[in-house]
């Protein structure tokens, strides 16, 4: 097994379980603890795991951004719902952003029923996921491609944003507060997201559960900018109130 297949299992189990063990990792890869321990060292100094004695722990951040082969492994059936729920607010012959989340790329399949879409995106995963779809207009962003995260970044690609009108914008975000607004854990990747939003008529929030009531590093845009909010689980009773005096339209799954 290569050292970077062991690394992305290794993050798996840690995502699942919260902390590894080296003994334990060891005996399930078939290699020695010292090896272990250098793989541990890595994560550590990449800032994914946090190393303690005889193994580490999870470094749950949220300054912290899993890699993106990681990351579309959580909550797989909450990305379902949502991306299955905007399928239904976008309409044939839209032009539509659609961000480089991991829900961005469930979204995009979802959406491969409509016809004549035209999508713009800075997401690697969704231009191959929508590589083979006739009768669409597919237009990436350009940019600089951020490592880890199969995501176009940088001044071309928000100006490659800024050029374009479109129908819908769909993004998401790490964070989600009602005083700091939308937040994600990288600067550039909230500048091409706000561009997305400042280019387009109507502005989707998707955004699992887990997102409600945190704070990433970098500012996206204030929840006011926001006009339908679409997540898996119905949040609690303050932010449905919340929504509904701030004239945001909310949609969960049943």
């Amino acid at each position: 097994m290569l050292a970077a297949e062991r690394k992305n299992l290794i993050l798996e189990k840690l995502q699942e379980e919260k902390k590894v063990v080296v003994s334990e990792l060891s005996a399930l890869f078939d290699v020695s603890e010292e090896t272990i321990r250098r793989d541990l060292d890595k994560l550590d100094k990449e800032g994914l795991a946090i190393k303690g004695y005889g193994g580490a722990v999870l470094n749950e951040s949220n300054s912290v951004d899993m890699p993106f082969s990681i990351r579309k492994k959580r909550n797989m059936d909450g990305k379902r719902k949502i991306a299955a729920m905007i399928a239904d607010i976008v309409a044939d012959g839209d032009h539509v952003f659609i961000d480089p989340s991991t829900t961005g790329v469930a979204i995009a399949s979802a959406l491969r029923s409509k016809k004549r879409l035209t999508v713009i995106t800075n997401s690697i995963e969704v231009l191959t996921e929508l590589a083979d779809v006739s009768g669409w207009d597919i237009i990436s962003t350009g940019g600089t491609m951020r490592e880890n995260y199969l995501a176009l970044v940088g001044a071309r690609a928000t100006d490659s944003v800024l050029s374009f009108n479109a129908d819908k914008a769909i993004i998401s975000c790490k964070g989600l507060d009602m005083k700091k607004g939308l937040t994600d854990g990288n600067e550039l990747f909230s500048q091409v997201k706000s561009a997305m939003l400042d280019s387009s008529k109507m502005h989707i929030l998707a955004v699992d559960s887990s997102k409600f009531d945190q704070i990433a590093f970098s500012q996206i845009c204030e929840v006011s900018r926001i006009d339908t909010v679409v997540t898996d689980v119905k949040p609690s009773e303050e932010w449905v109130e919340f929504f509904k005096e701030s004239g945001i339209e909310l949609i969960y799954a049943e």
